[in-house]
């Protein structure tokens, strides 16, 4: 007995009733295959957007720190650069796996950092570069036996001196 011949046999009312059911479970596919998965979205969405509300609001509270510290140099109180590198690789969290600091010129610096955390090393780089006004000159980094974590030798320069 197939469907087709089991419906032809329904009373008329019994059809009503089918067609009924059938509009009913339609109408909560939809709703649960189009209408929830929006709502979700738009929640996730609106909690993103308060986020970078947020971020934007201490951005433009930090925002005159960040000039005044850009505008001096990027150093407070004329830090020397094995200092600088020092202080702020510990704050990093590469305290631990910077090996070697040896001056190389007036305002450069060779490091070696072994076992460093490679994101964290990009970060600390970058944050020296925006916030203190320090370049990398030279760099090589290789990979270390953990997945994650490098070696690096690299030459840092501080202020008017760059390289070419």
């Amino acid at each position: 007995m197939n469907l087709r011949h089991w419906f032809d046999e329904l009373a008329p009312r019994e059809r009503r009733m089918v067609y009924a059911a059938a509009a009913l479970a339609a109408v909560g596919v939809l709703y649960a295959g189009i209408v929830l998965p929006l709502g979700h979205l738009h929640a996730r969405q609106s909690m993103r957007l308060e986020k970078k509300a947020g971020d934007l609001a201490w951005m433009r509270q930090v925002a005159p720190r960040v000039a005044a510290i850009s505008s001096t140099g990027g150093t407070a109180g004329h830090e020397s650069l094995v200092v600088l590198v020092d202080r702020t690789g510990r704050m990093s969290g590469l305290g631990s796996s910077i090996r070697d600091q040896s001056p190389n010129g007036e305002n450069s610096l060779r490091l070696r950092l072994e076992g460093a955390s490679f994101d964290a090393l990009v970060v600390w780089l970058a944050s020296l570069q925006q916030m203190k006004g320090v370049s990398v000159t030279d760099a090589t980094i290789d990979a270390a036996t953990a997945p994650g974590l490098v070696n690096a030798s690299i030459t840092l320069t501080h202020g008017a001196a760059t390289a070419p």
